[in-house]
């Protein structure tokens, strides 16, 4: 039976080897049979299949029912994959999990933690990343936004407000965004966030719980104040006085609430 590679690549990564794949699309066209029908169907060879039937039993793709001769039954693909689907998912978001702690514990060692990153693509993955590692709050400083960075950082604060992680945005009343002025405080309405305007300078801020922080600066073109992208900068810090100065600052503006733009 020929398929798609990628639904090849599919059964693969759910842990079935080549002759466990051929045998489980052999048995989705029969639904049910003997070993010699199977054998014949997957052209897998029929001193193997009793094996790796019995193999694909144990991992939940086949069924065995009992007789004379022996009748094998295949699980449908909807459980099969719904089932595997949960199993990598949680396999990953532990493996996610593990890898995060490490690379977070080895970077805060580094002699020198400040990095420069240019663009927008890269300044918004390092913003994402930064939330992403939020335990307690979020300050940001929006002055300006990049195309596309709304509606990115809105899920991500999303999820991390399901956390506890409380989020306090200080936005200017609107960005250029493909030459159309964009009301800052409509578009972050969907938000999990205290939002408040703001009359900020083009710059942005983001602080995580006082411990990393980033600056964004750009060019802006004269004619509307559209971002310049290949000017776009972030500076990404981690020294830990640094952040805690600079959520001190946006702790201190807040509570005084000023200046305000309603």
């Amino acid at each position: 039976m020929s398929v798609d590679k990628k639904t090849w690549n599919a059964l693969q990564i759910m842990g079935l080897n080549d002759y466990q794949a051929r045998t489980y699309l052999a048995l989705t066209s029969l639904i049910s049979g003997t070993a010699t029908e199977i054998s014949l169907h997957s052209k897998v060879p029929r001193s193997r299949i009793y094996d790796i039937l019995k193999e694909m039993a144990k991992k939940g793709f086949v069924e065995i029912e009992r007789g004379r001769p022996l009748k094998y039954s295949v699980v449908s693909p909807l459980e099969v994959f719904q089932r595997n689907k949960k199993r990598l998912l949680e396999d990953m978001e532990e493996a996610e999990r593990e890898l995060t702690a490490i690379y977070e514990s080895q970077i805060s060692q580094l002699p020198a933690p400040i990095w420069l990153i240019h663009g927008p693509e890269k300044i918004i993955k390092k913003e994402l990343e930064i939330i992403a590692r939020a335990k307690q709050n979020i300050n940001i400083r929006a002055g300006f936004m990049f195309k596309g960075e709304i509606e990115l950082l809105t899920e991500k604060i999303n999820q991390a407000a399901k956390k506890g992680v409380l989020t306090r945005i200080m936005a200017a009343p609107y960005t250029m965004l493909d030459h159309q002025k964009v009301d800052m405080a409509q578009e972050l309405s969907g938000i999990s966030a205290e939002v408040r305007t703001y009359q900020i300078p083009f710059v942005k801020m983001i602080v995580r719980d006082g411990e990393e922080m980033m600056l964004i600066f750009s060019k802006f073109s004269p004619e509307d104040n559209q971002v310049v992208p290949v000017s776009s900068i972030g500076v990404w810090n981690q020294y830990k006085e640094i952040a805690q100065n600079y959520a001190q600052v946006f702790e201190e503006m807040w509570k005084k609430d000023m200046p305000r733009r309603g």
